[in-house]
């Protein structure tokens, strides 16, 4: 065989290799409430990958909301927090997962409207957009494959927004997918661009708060310490 054609037969096979695929699948799950519940789940890993991920000091329960935290200053959003952030592993099936919560104003807001007496709320959902590295050679980069605007997602039910990518073709992952799960009680579910927006009921305590019987209560507490003043002195 001559010497230029076991070249080329060597550098194909090493690409080959190089791109061997990684049947791996990622799914996250983002549960809104007043905060928003997060779980990455990393499955069927490659086992290299899995085991460089599991001794990777620089992948731990904090290091994707870091990242998102992060992000969104560069932006200026710094009203921003995490907080329960947990890691779990599952050596039969080569998984990780990751969960956390988000919250902050500029994560999430609401507003109380006094006329009916509901409350709108805003989340915003470009936090999902970001790049993680698992090890120091393998990165997912979430820009990338959830890039598409939540306006665009599949509309699973009134309260869910689901988006499922298949990428055989890259030789990377087997499938990756979003979904965000609004409260039982949303109504009025709108998305434009990256923000959604819904109502819900009003809380016993937005109630109270705002029901003319508090004013009236107050006023009557007041009157009965007034008589009681007087007839001290």
């Amino acid at each position: 065989m001559k010497k230029p054609v076991l070249v080329v037969i060597c550098f194909t096979v090493l690409l080959l290799v190089s791109v061997a695929p990684v049947y791996a699948s990622v799914s996250v799950e983002s549960t809104v409430g007043d905060n928003i519940s997060i779980i990455y789940n990393f499955e069927n890993l490659d086992e290299t990958i899995y085991n460089e991920a599991m001794a990777n000091d620089q992948f731990n329960s904090s290091t994707i909301p870091k990242i998102i935290v992060e992000n969104l200053k560069e932006q200026n959003l710094t009203h921003v927090n995490y907080g329960s952030q947990s890691i779990t592993h599952d050596d039969a099936t080569k998984t990780i997962r990751v969960s956390f919560y988000l919250n902050g104003s500029d994560i999430i807001s609401s507003a109380l409207n006094r006329t009916t007496m509901r409350k709108t709320y805003q989340v915003k959902t470009e936090w999902r957009n970001f790049q993680v590295n698992l090890t120091s050679s393998f990165s997912i980069n979430f820009a990338h494959y959830f890039a598409e605007p939540v306006e665009k997602w599949q509309k699973l039910s009134q309260t869910t927004y689901s988006y499922y990518i298949e990428t055989h073709e890259t030789g990377f992952f087997e499938a990756l997918s979003f979904k965000f799960t609004l409260p039982a009680t949303a109504t009025n579910v709108q998305a434009q661009g990256d923000t959604i927006t819904y109502e819900v009921p009003p809380n016993f305590e937005d109630t109270f708060l705002n029901s003319p019987f508090l004013i009236l209560t107050v006023l009557i507490l007041i009157i009965i310490v007034a008589l009681i003043y007087r007839r001290v002195r």
